[in-house]
């Protein structure tokens, strides 16, 4: 395999629509400004500073914090590529200036050991770190070198990536990370430099993964001894890092290594479902994906679309979370979706949809789209407040009043990994090739591209995701033969396409109406997408939602928050699914479109003190409930919230 669509670039697309350019705003001006002072408050930015004597004191945070830095510079760096904010820009500045001076002369980068005894250096990659947190700087660097053309973060991530080339690899330092992360990067940096030394790399470390002897089974006996070298603080063993917690997620029930919780229990060639943490799981994946756009393996093709399958048809819920143990963040087993105790971490949320994404590349399959675009306008979407302040780490579909967003977390992977996601919007809304032009994701927007030689500009006008009606105006100098393709997304089975009036009788191929012809200036394109309330329910097998349903509208899935209805949402009973209609309201939170319809309840003060009793002498009456969108949920106080509920 190899790559097939590229994004036009995220300069070369202009973002005006009224659902989405609010929300990109917020976390421009509202949740990036709000997590730098987050990372000022909680040691994040003092570690660096203490390396560099500027800062007196201990380390802070989890051994990993760095990455959360390296995280809003990407996150930063995507919003000023199309935003001239001088504060910002400053603080990014002044944050890479403080990245530089503390790389040691080696290129090493790693506060934790170089404030602490460095001897631990490269010691302990089941818990540390280390090569994740690289990823992360690295991941950063491009894309601050992208989008404001400076260099000065790359030549940092170059030296730590040359460093980390020099020491692993075959017939060097025999690891594999334990937190995924710098597979994916690398092959990102090798398509910044064309390194092929990057390229290897990230195929060493994808390939060797799985295979017998495990690097990090070897590392589980030295696991008691390492966190007595490395002194976790209190603060550290309390939040989770205990030496035990890992060894019990590394092994199976009979204490032995079986490295599900790490994707390293088989190699990936032969995975047959997606397993362990969904955070790694799909970061590693991902990768694999990327790394497939530049080399040919079939095989491997073959392992990574199995693997992408049985998340999506297996074990991801109806809002596109991945990961149902709380516990241990990670996947079960298959049809196993609990609801309320649903952890679909936001993190996750990102890397399924780095992985659907770089999947779509490389094939040009929509169906990988309809996914991102599920799991973006839902289960990643509610991961923050819609006032861009307060987050949620795991993303249930059933909640009580106890259940709250938070401004902050201790492990605060999710804030900046959200506002990296939203703040690249536009990379995910088209993609091209030499002589093709896609529309993935319907959001009113302009992109300038060339195709066939000829310089394009596509515009989008739409109001979606509340409406399901696209309007394409296209703008070129001179008439010029090309394809344009638009996704007809798995929610609607009615659509309609035309150009300049005159209706498209071509039938959708890989999900995209596609259409190649002599296009000229002011050619205009009109795409329809039937959506009206849908009742949703699951496999068979789901136990959880077995008798219940969901309510989905266009992309996006709907919850009832007891807060706009007059019973609690466990009560509601959907009775008559031939009622529901949807309208618009700008009387709830920033405007929306609601699902409403009529339910029944029982009577449940008839119940008294009863715990069971006939069937024949519970009555019923009729109510009228109100659904909002999932992503809208828990954002006006305590609540109780549900996504399934009870069938007649």
């Amino acid at each position: 395999m190899s790559g097939t669509y590229w994004s036009p670039g995220l300069k070369n697309v202009r973002i005006r629509d009224d659902f989405w350019l609010p929300r990109l705003k917020t976390n421009s001006y509202i949740s990036l400004d709000q997590q730098y002072d987050h990372l000022q408050a909680n040691g994040s930015l003092d570690n660096f500073r203490r390396v560099v004597g500027e800062a007196g004191g201990d380390f802070e945070g989890p051994p990993f914090i760095d990455a959360n830095v390296y995280k809003w510079i990407e996150a930063a760096s995507y919003a000023l590529a199309t935003d001239e904010m001088t504060t910002l820009r400053e603080k990014v500045d002044t944050v890479i200036s403080l990245i530089e001076q503390a790389q040691a002369d080696d290129g090493y980068l790693f506060t934790y050991f170089m404030l602490g005894d460095d001897s631990g250096r490269w010691s302990n990659f089941t818990m540390m770190h280390e090569l994740y947190c690289a990823g992360h700087l690295i991941e950063a660097a491009v894309a601050h070198h992208r989008a404001l053309d400076d260099d000065r973060l790359l030549r940092v991530a170059c030296s730590l990536a040359d460093h980390i080339d020099e020491r692993f690899g075959p017939d060097k330092l025999d690891k594999i990370p334990g937190h995924e992360e710098i597979e994916l990067a690398l092959v990102r940096l090798y398509r910044i430099t064309e390194d092929d030394r990057y390229l290897d790399l990230a195929g060493y470390f994808i390939n060797r993964r799985g295979h017998d002897p495990s690097p990090l089974a070897e590392e589980l006996p030295r696991l008691e001894q390492m966190i007595e070298q490395n002194s976790f603080s209190e603060e550290q063993k309390e939040s989770g890092w205990s030496v035990v917690g890992y060894q019990d997620t590394l092994r199976d029930d009979s204490g032995e290594y079986d490295g599900l919780w790490a994707q390293d229990h088989a190699p990936i060639r032969d995975q047959r479902r997606v397993e362990g943490h969904a955070v790694r799981a799909g970061n590693l994946y991902a990768a694999v994906a990327a790394y497939l756009q530049e080399v040919d393996d079939d095989e491997l093709f073959t392992a990574v679309e199995r693997l992408w399958r049985n998340m999506v048809t297996r074990r991801m819920y109806v809002t596109g979370g991945i990961g149902s143990s709380p516990d241990t963040e990670s996947f079960t087993e298959d049809y196993d979706l609990p609801n309320d105790t649903a952890f679909a971490e936001t993190c996750a949320s990102a890397s399924a949809i780095f992985w659907s994404q770089n999947m779509f590349d490389l094939t040009g399959d929509g169906r990988y789209i309809d996914t991102l675009e599920r799991i973006l306008y839902n289960s990643l979407l509610s991961g923050v407040s819609l006032d861009g302040s307060r987050y949620c780490y795991n993303n249930p579909l059933q909640t009580d009043e106890e259940y709250h967003r938070n401004e902050w977390f201790y492990v605060a992977c999710c804030p900046p990994n959200l506002s990296r996601v939203l703040a690249s919007l536009a990379e995910y809304i088209y993609a091209r090739s030499e002589r093709e032009l896609l529309c993935n994701l319907y959001v009113s927007s302009t992109v300038d591209t060339t195709l066939a030689g000829t310089d394009v500009t596509l515009e989008q006008r739409t109001e979606y995701p509340w409406d399901g009606d696209v309007a394409v105006e296209l703008s070129l100098d001179d008439s010029a033969t090309f394809t344009l393709g638009f996704r007809i997304p798995d929610w609607t089975e009615d659509w309609a396409v035309t150009i300049n009036g005159e209706s498209v009788s071509v039938a959708p191929t890989d999900g995209y109406v596609t259409v190649g012809r002599e296009w000229d200036d002011g050619d205009h394109i009109e795409v329809s997408l039937a959506m009206e309330p849908d009742v949703v329910v699951a496999h068979p097998d789901v136990e959880s939602d077995k008798a219940h349903a969901t309510l989905r509208r266009g992309p996006l899935v709907y919850c009832v928050e007891d807060l706009d209805n007059s019973h609690p949402a466990r009560h509601l009973i959907l009775s008559r699914p031939d009622s529901l209609s949807a309208r618009y309201t700008e009387s709830i939170l920033d405007g929306m479109t609601v699902i409403e319809g009529e339910a029944n309840v029982q009577d449940v003060q008839e119940w008294q003190d009863a715990l069971y009793r006939s069937l024949d002498s519970v009555t019923e009456s009729s109510t009228e409930f109100l659904a909002i969108p999932y992503y809208a949920r828990n954002n006006r106080g305590p609540t109780s919230m549900r996504t399934w509920l009870r069938l007649a």
